[in-house]
């Protein structure tokens, strides 16, 4: 059975690899570090939840107190740990969906495609996250201490995190990080892909290659919000435990610290800043895949997904 699309195929060597980790780079660091702001609020309102009352509290309330400053706390660990993380992210999916269709063979890798892009994520998330969680550790402690007790320095507060809890204090929310972004990651790549299939198959219904760059990337950010979105909502509660662990220094076990935080804060509490985070994530998500995409159709490459198979059509 042929399973050619209507468009010419990228070839899938090192230099379409390099490619896509490059990508892939660009887009996670570039969005999450323009969405600092919106992280600060999230990370203090999970982190204190008497502190503000709105995101627009929030926003007022920093402005005054600390000025433009405070909303940009945590800004350059954000920026080189999400281009790490990005570059993890989308390199190795390309390279574990090529795995993955290896190992089944062409005709089960359509046929069961979406557990390829669930396996592929989730295998590429592992790697992402390793490459991540320091510098999470790093932000999330500089975002949400209280001002003057805790450097905003990347450097000093790397050094500072190490003195006192040495690297288990850089790595001890490796775990939930895991925990958050391996099902954010697959809710991330496997609706994304669905969705961006469902358009060309039921909206956008001539070939792909048909309609314009401009159009496929708008179909591409599309499809990208709504995948976020979804991704918000699996990833919440490990997202705030995340934020709880490395806001403050820990003792014991990863396991114990994160029994004793949710008997603190209860099922309830991992659900606050949940409003922020939609609109955090969403934007991030239909962002990320539209600047992926957009280098991608630079140096050459197609747009992500969108290719229905001729079985699945």
């Amino acid at each position: 059975m042929s399973i050619v699309p209507t468009i010419k195929k990228d070839q899938h060597d090192l230099a379409y690899y390099l490619k896509c980790m490059i990508g892939g780079s660009l887009a996670c660091g570039l969005t999450h570090a323009a969405m600092t702001p919106v992280d600060v609020i999230k990370c203090r309102m999970q982190v204190n939840p008497g502190l503000y009352t709105s995101m627009r509290h929030a926003y007022s309330t920093i402005k005054v107190t600390e000025g433009t400053k405070g909303l940009t706390l945590g800004f350059a660990p954000t920026l080189i740990g999400y281009h790490l993380q990005g570059l993890g992210k989308y390199g190795f999916y390309e390279v574990f969906k090529d795995v993955f269709a290896g190992i089944v063979g062409p005709e089960n890798a359509v046929k069961y495609r979406g557990v390829g892009w669930a396996v592929a994520s989730a295998s590429a998330e592992i790697i992402a996250d390793v490459l991540l969680c320091p510098w999470e550790a790093v932000k999330v402690r500089i975002q949400t201490s209280k001002p003057g007790t805790f450097p905003t320095g990347t450097v000093e507060a790397i050094n500072k995190i190490r003195a006192a809890e040495g690297n288990n204090g850089l790595y001890k929310g490796l775990a939930p990080l895991w925990g958050r972004q391996i099902p954010y990651t697959v809710m991330k790549f496997v609706a994304f892909e669905r969705i961006i299939e469902t358009f060309y198959k039921n909206v956008f219904t001539k070939p792909k290659h048909e309609y314009s760059k401009a159009t496929q990337l708008s179909i591409t950010f599309v499809s990208g919000y709504i995948a976020g979105i979804l991704c918000a909502i699996v990833s919440q509660p490990a997202d705030n435990m995340v934020s709880q662990l490395n806001s403050i220094k820990t003792g014991g076990s990863t396991s114990e610290n994160i029994k004793k935080i949710y008997g603190e804060i209860g099922f309830s509490g991992l659900w606050r800043g949940m409003g922020p985070r939609l609109l955090m994530v969403g934007t991030l998500t239909g962002l990320q895949w539209w600047i992926y995409d957009s280098f991608k159709t630079l140096v050459g490459l197609q747009t992500t997904g969108g290719v229905v198979p001729p079985s699945a059509k």
